[in-house]
Order: C-alpha cells, then sequence, then structure tokens
C-alpha cells in the first residue's frame, strides 16, 4: 500500500481509470470549524460535494464509487450532529428519488439500516427500487457501517448455512467469501481516496482494500473537487500494482 498527496496538472484521462473508487469522506467537522460555523454545516457542504464527485466519475466512465457516509463507531457522536446527518441523508434522498434515474446514476446503500427510522428504510428502499434496474454507473453509500462488522455477519452467514447442512466449512474460499459480504457482487476498489490527511483506514472495507492503492491529501472533503480528483487518478496512473508479486516493469 502507498500513501501519498502530491499536486499534478492536467485532466483525468479516461485510459488507466481505475474501475471502483472508494472515498473516506473526512474533514467536515473541521471545514466547518475553521470557518467559524457549525459542524453540521460541513456536513451538509460534504453532501454537496459527494454529488458532484459521484456524476464526474460517471462521466469519467468509471463504474462504481463507494464513500464512507455513516460508520457503527459514529453513533458516539452528539446527538445533535447525529441527527443532522440523518436529516441531510432524508433530503439527499428524496433528491434522489427524482434524479437518480434521470441521471443515469443506480444509488446502492451498504450496511446495517435495519436502525435507521421507519421513514428513512422507506426511502431507502424508494431509491433502490427505482434505481436497481439501471445499467451502468453505480454509487455506494456506506451506513451504519464498520468493516469488522461486515466480515462478523458474513461469517455468520455462512456458518448458519453450515448449519443448515448447505454448506461444509471446507467449501469456504476466498473467491466465495465475498459473496457473504454487504458489498457481494461489487469489484473491490482499485484506488481507496483518504481526504482530511489522517493515515488510516478508519475499519472501511478492510476486505476489499486488501490491495486497494491508497491516495492521502490535507484537502478536506468539502473542498474536495474535480480538480482533486484528476490529481489522484493520475498519481493512480502511476503505480504498479503487483498484488504481492514482482514488478511487471521488470
Amino acid at each position: 500500500m502507498a500513501f501519498f498527496s502530491q499536486k499534478q496538472t492536467g485532466q483525468a484521462e479516461v485510459s488507466g481509470l481505475p474501475r471502483h473508487v472508494a472515498v473516506i469522506m473526512d474533514g467536515n467537522g473541521r471545514w466547518a470549524q475553521r470557518r467559524g460555523l457549525p459542524r453540521t454545516a460541513g456536513h451538509k457542504a460534504g453532501a454537496e460535494t459527494f454529488r458532484t464527485i459521484a456524476t464526474y466519475c460517471k462521466d469519467l466512465g468509471m463504474d462504481y464509487l463507494t464513500v464512507y457516509a455513516f460508520s457503527t463507531e459514529n453513533w458516539k457522536r452528539p446527538q445533535g450532529e447525529v441527527d443532522a446527518i440523518m436529516s441531510l441523508l432524508d433530503q439527499y434522498l428524496h433528491e434522489s428519488i427524482e434524479t437518480m434515474a434521470r441521471d443515469n446514476i443506480r444509488l446502492r446503500f451498504l450496511g446495517d439500516v435495519s436502525v435507521l427510522s421507519p421513514r428513512l428504510r422507506a426511502l431507502i428502499e424508494e431509491t433502490d427500487e427505482i434505481t436497481r434496474h439501471i445499467e451502468g454507473f453505480q454509487a455506494n453509500i456506506c451506513l451504519n457501517y464498520g468493516g469488522r462488522d461486515e466480515i462478523v455477519r458474513a461469517a455468520r452467514r455462512f456458518a448458519r448455512e453450515c448449519v443448515d447442512g448447505k454448506k461444509t466449512p471446507e467449501e469456504l474460499s476466498e473467491a466465495d467469501f465475498p459473496g457473504y459480504l454487504w458489498s457481494a457482487g461489487l469489484p473491490d476498489p482499485e484506488l481507496l481516496i483518504r481526504p482530511g490527511g489522517e493515515l488510516r483506514v478508519s475499519n472501511f472495507l478492510l476486505w476489499q482494500c486488501a490491495y486497494s492503492e491508497i491516495y492521502v491529501t490535507d484537502t478536506l472533503w468539502p473542498d474536495f473537487g474535480k480538480a482533486e480528483l484528476d490529481e489522484a487518478l493520475a498519481w493512480y496512473r502511476t503505480r504498479d500494482r503487483r498484488f504481492g508479486g514482482l514488478s511487471a516493469k521488470k
């Protein structure tokens, strides 16, 4: 894995693009505090950034964007901030129901949404129903998601199949295990982007990002625009992805 942040110029070219980009949307609170604004203002700005980046990824020709919106640990934050995030999600879904089909973007949620309010669950179901038949670009929102929780739930699912006599422990392989994850059916991200400068993966896509290239930038998520994504993609194209083997360039 590589941690790197450097200014580069030039718009991303279609050739050499990753098929799947994952983003830890970090820095909303710091962005707001630096401007003397409440943290909720940062989350609102971050939601607009997500909309911009998702559309840009689709326009560039990528297939998937997966973002970390709310973790299983984020419930520990002040109740007012949690409520504001959920309110923003409610607003975003109302808008998405009207625009996703028009923009040819499928929206999928990864995580345990069963603990959300009935209103939000209904909106998520409606959004999924409207966009599930869309082919092409897909934006995935990790909501009440944790990488360790996902792996434990997947292990339990397989264990239940063993108890029910449908599987034996020896049948489980690395190729089969992803089918039990929230992200079943998705390719692993080739590129993981972390705005905000922190050097950790924060319990995000722990299985899926085993061989992702990791790009870290000090730019806070609300300020992460098309130019910043171009820089990350330009850096990605310089990487020699070996997957534990020897360099293909030697």
